[in-house]
């Protein structure tokens, strides 16, 4: 489909194109999406309903499960729609608005995964000065820093896009705006936004995985100098979700931006992208809940009061 002039809205083609396939993933995502709301919004509820997890631990959590349900919240509703309507349209500024919201979320995530690794490593390598360090001010500050930094990346990347105008084909071949499907469809000059959309993530990503890594390898260093097994297994245990929750963010993230923006492929790309915008949002708080006994206490007493 063309357009004359500059493009006033896109069509998402969405995941799948087949009309048996429509009702059946319209519901998997549904519930997918549905636990996403309840588990990240049970978790920051618990959170602050218990003041016995009114600690930087917890309240760094509660952040990122803010994030996750705000980050499902900016794609999964529209992808729904691609279920059940026969054309899927966002306008020209909507779908800036999505791309937005979708990198500031992103990278404040990426910046709280590294909050977090620095925060066991205070609590686990320095335990007597924790509580002088990791004060509920520092912990403010360190997560208005991380919502300041993502802010600043996703408005250079914003800025950017504005810039080039899309004038051929209409069709994104996504679920949702993206950098790399969009860059596709200008009809102006992307050199520069392909080399930004490289370097930024890379500098990004590379700074959060260096400082978890240089916090993760105090961490080990000091507890395997521990002599106690049981308070080697409960630092491990500790750090154990932060660890897999971190894996499995960047490990999805490097693979659709730390590689050449013109190197893309719709179908193995849309399935990453579910992973990433979608699947890690829901099993992110059942990551921090299963193996954590303050929550479960916390849910346990809550449930009690409850009946």
């Amino acid at each position: 489909m063309k357009l004359a002039n500059q493009t006033t809205e896109f069509i998402l083609i969405g995941l799948s194109c087949d009309p048996g396939l429509r009702i059946p993933l319209f519901l998997l995502f549904m519930t997918m999406y549905g636990t996403t709301l309840l588990s990240n919004g049970g978790l920051i509820a618990l959170i602050q309903a218990d003041r016995r997890l009114w600690t930087p631990m917890y309240l760094l959590i509660c952040q990122l499960s803010l994030v996750d349900l705000c980050y499902s919240t900016t794609v999964t509703p529209k992808m729904l729609v691609s279920f059940i309507v026969e054309r899927n349209t966002i306008s020209y500024y909507g779908c800036m608005a999505q791309l937005y919201s979708y990198t500031t979320l992103g990278g404040a995530e990426s910046f709280l995964l590294a909050a977090m690794g620095y925060d066991r490593y205070v609590a686990i390598c320095l335990p007597l000065q924790y509580p002088s360090i990791m004060t509920r001010n520092a912990c403010t500050r360190l997560v208005m820093g991380c919502h300041v930094g993502a802010f600043v990346n996703a408005s250079v990347h914003l800025s950017l896009m504005l810039r080039l105008s899309f004038c051929g084909s209409i069709e994104i071949q996504h679920f949702f705006c993206d950098f790399p499907p969009l860059l596709h469809l200008s009809c102006t000059e992307t050199h520069i936004n392909r080399i930004v959309l490289f370097v930024l993530p890379c500098m990004m990503g590379m700074f959060s995985i260096l400082l978890i890594i240089i916090s993760y390898a105090s961490i080990f260093n000091t507890i395997l100098s521990m002599r106690s097994n049981a308070g080697k297994l409960r630092a491990f245990s500790t750090c154990s979700s932060h660890f897999t929750a971190m894996t499995l963010f960047y490990g999805t993230a490097f693979f659709i931006y730390l590689r050449p923006s013109d190197s893309y492929f719709r179908e193995q790309d849309m399935v990453v992208s579910v992973f990433y915008t979608v699947v890690i949002a829901m099993i992110n708080p059942l990551i921090y809940s299963l193996r954590n006994q303050d929550i479960k206490k916390a849910l346990k007493m809550a449930l009690a009061t409850k009946c």
